[in-house]
């Protein structure tokens, strides 16, 4: 019969050689099941990914305790995850290592998804936004990052303007006399096309420093940004709805400058916003590369901060 035998623990050793504290020890791209409020008070399971970390502040530790870790991250599978269970994860990652480790760091990376119905017709689909919540427990208190991606339509203003120019002048070629029958006009209107103005698909990328206070919803923050820009793209449509969304589009033409001073302004209002970095991306038809607009609330050093 094999008798019990204690494994060797090499890790909680101490190292005699000359040794350093280091910043962050700890395990990346796990997989967690994680709950999140959604619509009209509802819940959302989703799949993250998360990275977990803690310091080595005693130089004399040979290395962390990993499984303590994984153990703890997976108690968000069973419990609602908010600022408080974060709060108390962070608490709990500190304590599990004993006294070796008084920081701790955790990043969760998943897709948010969202029912959207369309502009006028009875359809409906679902979107999916990029999100990734980041907490630090340092000296006692604990800080938080949300970064977001919202994706949105924009029309080139002078695109529009060009093409509007080759329209008129297309009329004036077509209609030579002073006179122009008005159904005359409407018939060749829609029976031709001169030209289309330029739209493309863009990106607003907000990373956020949040306050210690009530933080938005997901929910809330993504229809703020998607009303504050006001060409969100659409889910299924039919032709009423794509239509409508041409208008939408051509009653909010805008340069990638437009689209980020609305943003900004936004963002000054929200009260829960310690510091922003973000940037818009408008990935252009007319050019092979994009335009692209960055700010932040502060010092430019934020940015290396935020960054992704």
């Amino acid at each position: 019969m094999q008798q019990n035998k204690q494994l060797p623990d090499i890790a909680n050793t101490r190292t005699h050689s000359a040794t350093n504290s280091l910043r962050w020890v700890g395990m990346e791209a796990i997989a967690v099941p994680l709950t999140l409020a959604s619509e009209n008070g509802g819940q959302q399971q989703v799949t993250a990914k998360a990275n977990i970390y803690v310091s080595l502040d005693d130089p004399s530790a040979k290395g962390i305790h990993m499984s303590r870790l994984h153990r703890r991250l997976n108690q968000l599978e069973n419990n609602f995850c908010d600022k408080a269970q974060l709060d108390s994860l962070l608490h709990e990652i500190v304590s599990s290592q004993g006294e070796i480790s008084k920081s701790a760091k955790i990043e969760l990376s998943f897709d948010f998804c969202l029912a959207k119905s369309s502009l006028l017709s009875d359809e409906s689909g679902f979107q999916s936004y990029e999100v990734r919540i980041s907490g630090e427990h340092h000296n006692g208190k604990n800080s938080y990052k949300l970064a977001l991606t919202v994706p949105y339509s924009s029309t080139c203003p002078c695109s529009a303007a060009l093409s509007r120019q080759l329209l008129a002048e297309a009329i004036d070629t077509q209609f030579v006399d002073g006179q122009i029958n008005k159904q005359d006009l409407l018939s060749w209107v829609q029976a031709t096309s001169v030209a289309t103005p330029h739209s493309q698909r863009s990106y607003a990328y907000l990373n956020l420093s949040l306050r210690d206070d009530q933080w938005p919803s997901l929910k809330s923050l993504i229809s703020q940004t998607e009303a504050t820009l006001a060409t969100p793209v659409q889910t299924m449509v039919k032709r009423r709805d794509e239509q409508d969304f041409a208008r939408l589009n051509a009653e909010n033409l805008m340069f990638c400058e437009d689209a980020a001073r609305k943003l900004k302004a936004m963002l000054e209002h929200c009260d829960w916003v310690q510091d922003y970095w973000f940037k818009v991306e408008h990935q252009e038809s007319l050019h092979a590369h994009n335009a692209v607009v960055i700010d932040t609330k502060f010092s430019p050093i934020t940015e290396r901060i935020f960054e992704l």
